[in-house]
């Protein structure tokens, strides 16, 4: 039985699902969210577009299922034995995300083109529910070892460090230094106050 939120099918889905996600972050990179069409995606993964709409409606919906589904944004959660590695480590996958064509090219369109697109909003929030979800055992790991408390706001430690790499990175488009990520994460978990 498949089961659909949004248009985007979390289990199923046609034989070449990985061709028909690998086309369509392809194309969003090369074109961007207005240059995606369902029609290019099809020639380009060499799936009939009828299959393509019989799993997803829209291409807000394919690129959602896409974000979710492509293995090259496959996220394998990190564990290297303290939430301060742990947390460096999915920052460096944040940094690299942002900074590295095509991956780079991908983020920025996605996240301006959903500005524009309830549909495509709501796909993203999809994306980020499942990536914090993927993410929750790095602070189950944090709180057994006694690293954090059990209140702690994993989404909130992790907006905090993703955004100050978006911020970084696209917005004011200044280049990552040596050390931005570790130094990062030790501000996010031991605050800027000097020492005394």
């Amino acid at each position: 039985m498949n089961e659909e939120r949004n248009g985007i099918r979390r289990s199923g889905g046609p034989r070449k699902s990985q061709e028909i996600f690998d086309a369509t972050l392809d194309l969003l990179a090369e074109k961007g969210y207005e240059g995606l069409t369902i029609e290019g995606v099809a020639q380009r993964s060499g799936v009939n577009k009828t299959t393509i709409y019989r799993w997803w409606p829209s291409k807000g919906a394919l690129l959602g299922a896409a974000l979710v589904g492509a293995r090259q944004l496959e996220l394998t959660p990190p564990d290297t034995g303290s939430l301060a590695g742990d947390l460096e480590d999915l920052l460096g996958t944040i940094t690299t995300l942002l900074t590295v064509r095509p991956a780079s090219d991908i983020a920025v369109s996605v996240l301006g083109a959903a500005t524009h697109s309830p549909e495509l909003a709501a796909h993203i929030k999809d994306f980020f529910a499942d990536r914090i979800a993927r993410e929750q055992v790095v602070f189950d790991r944090a709180v057994a070892r006694g690293e954090i408390g059990a209140d702690a706001d994993p989404m909130l430690l992790v907006d905090l460090l993703a955004g100050a790499a978006w911020v970084r990175v696209v917005l004011r488009q200044l280049p990552l230094e040596e050390g931005f990520v570790a130094r990062t994460v030790n501000i996010v978990l031991n605050g800027a106050r000097a020492t005394g």
